[in-house]
């Protein structure tokens, strides 16, 4: 960042930090941190997209997700649940609901049960109680969201989705084919809610209502 303001990032009108995963999380974390760095003036907002994580059991009921990121738990309270309430700059929340990295490695981690093993790679593939279990996740996930309460300044794209990562990839992002929600695409959400155009806060009926999901063989985005 010192680079880029002694580059002329420091006389910016509009500025937006994003990123995806680990980095939808960092978005979040640092986001007044990002927004102090600009000028006062400037349009400063925040996008996070697959960086809303949740403190949920696993299949097993073991508090999995705690023991995965406890190094950083301990120093930054890592969860978006206990952090965003606290954020002052605009942010925008891009999530699939049943997120396929956080089901495989959070909800259904490596050594669980094998039954499991084609229902946590395509949902499709799930069997009713499995099903039953993923809304369950979908459940916890939506009520970490509204525990965040309504601020007018936040965006909020929650589809119904299997997917993890959905600003990175152009067939995702803006593209005939893409995920919609209110009759808008993703960038088109993302995009009003940046320029003050118009507020966007919507999240999908339960899978599998939702027609618009982009299927990735063999990705990681699926």
């Amino acid at each position: 960042m010192e680079d880029l303001l002694a580059k002329g990032m420091n006389k910016a009108e509009n500025a937006l930090i994003s990123g995806c995963s680990a980095g939808g999380l960092t978005s979040i974390l640092h986001c007044d941190r990002f927004h102090r760095l600009l000028p006062a003036a400037a349009n400063v907002k925040c996008l996070s997209d697959a960086g809303f994580f949740i403190n949920v059991k696993d299949i097993a009921g073991v508090n999995h997700a705690a023991a995965f990121f406890s190094d950083v738990v301990k120093t930054h309270c890592l969860f978006p649940q206990n952090e965003v309430k606290q954020i002052q700059t605009p942010l925008f929340i891009l999530n699939a609901a049943y997120d396929s990295w956080q089901v495989r490695n959070i909800l259904v981690p490596g050594g669980s049960d094998p039954r499991w093993r084609s229902c946590k790679h395509d949902i499709k593939q799930c069997s009713a109680k499995q099903l039953k279990i993923l809304q369950g996740f979908r459940d916890h996930f939506l009520e970490a969201i509204e525990a965040q309460g309504d601020s007018p300044t936040r965006g909020l794209f929650i589809n119904s989705c299997f997917a993890h990562c959905q600003s990175e990839i152009q067939e995702i992002w803006f593209a005939p084919g893409s995920p919609v929600l209110g009759d808008k695409r993703i960038a088109s959400a993302v995009g009003d809610w940046f320029y003050g155009r118009s507020w966007f806060q919507k999240t999908d009926c339960p899978y599998p209502c939702d027609s618009t999901c982009h299927v990735f063989k063999n990705s990681s985005h699926t």
